[in-house]
C-alpha cells in the first residue's frame, strides 16, 4: 500500500516543480523584455497559471491518475490524433524545459570554476549535468526523490533569505527609481515578457501526477494547487522587485544569464554572488533530475495509451527506454538553441497544453462538477497569450518562434503518421 501524501508534501511537489530552475534561467530575460515592469510580467504569467489550476483541480478530483495531464487530454478528446499530438507536445515540452535548466546550469557554473572560454564552458557544463542526472536516474529512482526533497528545502531557504535581505537593502538604493512606471515597457511588451517566462510556472501540473496518492483529496488537492501557485507568484514578484531595484539595467543586461547571483552581490558582497550561484546549480540540477524521470514517465504513459509505439513501454537498464531518448534529445537541444529560444519554445508548448486542459475543463464541466466560466476564461487567456507571444517574438526572436512552431507541427504530423499506419480507421 502506497504511503499517502499530505497537504505540505503535495504543495512541495508544486512549489518544487515551479521553483525548479525556471527563476534562475529566465529572470534576466524577463528584465530585458519588461524592464521596470518585470514584477508585473511575473504577475501576469502567475494569474494565467492560477486560473488554469482551477481546471486541474476539478480534473484531478474527477480523474485521479498518475498520467496527470495525459489522462485529462485523453478524457476530453479520446485516443485521437489530436490528443496524441498534444500528449507528444507535453513530452517534447519536458525536453525543452530540461534543456532550459541545463542552459541555466551552463551559464551559472563557469562563475564558480572556469575551464576554458565562457562559450566552451557553457557547453561542457550543460552537457555534463545532463549526463550526470541521466546516470543517477538509471542508478536509483529513490536517490532522485531524495535529492529533490533536500533541494526544495535548500533553494527555498536561500531564495527567502535573498528576498528578506534584498527588501531591506532596497531602502535608500539609488536604482529603486527603475521600478517607476516611466521605466515600464508598453502593455503589450509587458504581457509578452510574462508569456516568454511563463515556463517558470509550468511545474504546478506535477501535482496532477500525485493526485491518486493525496490524502483527503477533496480538501487537499485544491489547497495544494492554489496555495503553491499563490506562494510562487508572491516569491517571483518580490524577487523581480529586488532585482530591478538593486541593479542598474546595464548590469542586468551584462549578467542576463546569471542575474540573480549578480543581484545578490551588492547586498552581501562576493559571498552573496557565490551562495546564489550554488543555489542555482542545486536548483537546476534537481530540476533536471526530477524532469528526466517525469519526461520518461510521460513517454511511457503515451505509449501505453497507444499514442506512440509500444516500444517506448520497454525498459533499458531497468528504466523506460524513454529516459535515454529524453536525455539524448535534451543534450542536442540544450547545445543548439539559445536561452530565449528555449524559453519561447517552452512557453508556446505549455500555453498550448494549458489551453487544451482548460478547454477539457469547460467541455466536461458537468461531469467534473465544475464551473464552466473559469475554464473558458483560462482557455481564452492562454490562446490570447499564445498569439501575442508568437506575434511579438517573431519580430525579435524569429529562431525561437520557428523552433516552437516546428515542434508543435511535428508532434501532430508524427502522431498522424503513426495512427495512419496502426489505426487507419481513425483517419
Amino acid at each position: 500500500m502506497n504511503k499517502k501524501i499530505g497537504l505540505l508534501e503535495a504543495m512541495s511537489i508544486g512549489i518544487g516543480g515551479m521553483v525548479g530552475g525556471g527563476i534562475f534561467a529566465v529572470l534576466g530575460l524577463a528584465v530585458s523584455l519588461a524592464q521596470g515592469g518585470t514584477p508585473l510580467a511575473f504577475l501576469f504569467a502567475g494569474l494565467i497559471a492560477l486560473i488554469t489550476s482551477y481546471s486541474y483541480v476539478k480534473l484531478s478530483l474527477a480523474y485521479p491518475d498518475r498520467g496527470g495531464t495525459v489522462k485529462f487530454i485523453n478524457q476530453g478528446f479520446g485516443q485521437s490524433v489530436f490528443s496524441g499530438g498534444m500528449n507528444n507536445l507535453l513530452w517534447v515540452s519536458y525536453i525543452i524545459m530540461l534543456s532550459l535548466y541545463a542552459s541555466a546550469f551552463g551559464s551559472y557554473a563557469p562563475n564558480l570554476y572556469s575551464i576554458s572560454s565562457k562559450a566552451v564552458d557553457f557547453h561542457i557544463y550543460a552537457s555534463a549535468i545532463i549526463i550526470a542526472a541521466t546516470a543517477i536516474n538509471y542508478y536509483s529512482i529513490k536517490v532522485v526523490g531524495q535529492i529533490e526533497s533536500y533541494a526544495v528545502i535548500i533553494k527555498l531557504i536561500i531564495l527567502l533569505l535573498f528576498v528578506i535581505i534584498g527588501v531591506y537593502g532596497l531602502f535608500g538604493n539609488t536604482n529603486l527609481f527603475q521600478l517607476a512606471i516611466s521605466n515600464w515597457e508598453t502593455p503589450i511588451k509587458l504581457l509578452t515578457g510574462g508569456m516568454v517566462i511563463f515556463v517558470a510556472y509550468e511545474g504546478f501540473e506535477l501535482i496532477a501526477n500525485a493526485a491518486p496518492d493525496i490524502e483527503n483529496p477533496k480538501k487537499n488537492i485544491p489547497k495544494a494547487y492554489y496555495y503553491s501557485i499563490l506562494f510562487v507568484i508572491v516569491l517571483y514578484v518580490i524577487i523581480a522587485v529586488v532585482t530591478v531595484g538593486s541593479l542598474p539595467f546595464s548590469t542586468i543586461a551584462t549578467a542576463e544569464d546569471y542575474v540573480l547571483a549578480a543581484a545578490a552581490e551588492p547586498m552581501i558582497g562576493k559571498a552573496g554572488f557565490t551562495i546564489i550561484t550554488i543555489a542555482a546549480l542545486i536548483s537546476t540540477f534537481s530540476a533536471i533530475n526530477a524532469s528526466l524521470y517525469g519526461g520518461s514517465r510521460v513517454s511511457y504513459e503515451i505509449a501505453e495509451d497507444d499514442e506512440l509505439p509500444h516500444h517506448l513501454t520497454s525498459k533499458l537498464w531497468n528504466q523506460p527506454i524513454g529516459l535515454l531518448i529524453t536525455a539524448i534529445a535534451t543534450l542536442t537541444i540544450a547545445n543548439l538553441l539559445k536561452l530565449e529560444s528555449l524559453s519561447t519554445a517552452g512557453s508556446v508548448g505549455f500555453l498550448s497544453i494549458f489551453a487544451i486542459v482548460n478547454y477539457v475543463g469547460f467541455k466536461l464541466h458537468s461531469q467534473i462538477n465544475g464551473n464552466r466560466v473559469i475554464p473558458l476564461l483560462g482557455f481564452l487567456l492562454c490562446c490570447s497569450a499564445l498569439v501575442i507571444l508568437i506575434q511579438q517574438q517573431y519580430l525579435s526572436n524569429r529562431t525561437g518562434v520557428i523552433a516552437a512552431l516546428s515542434i508543435l507541427f511535428s508532434c501532430f504530423v508524427l502522431e498522424w503518421i503513426y495512427k495512419s499506419k496502426t489505426h487507419p480507421s481513425l483517419q
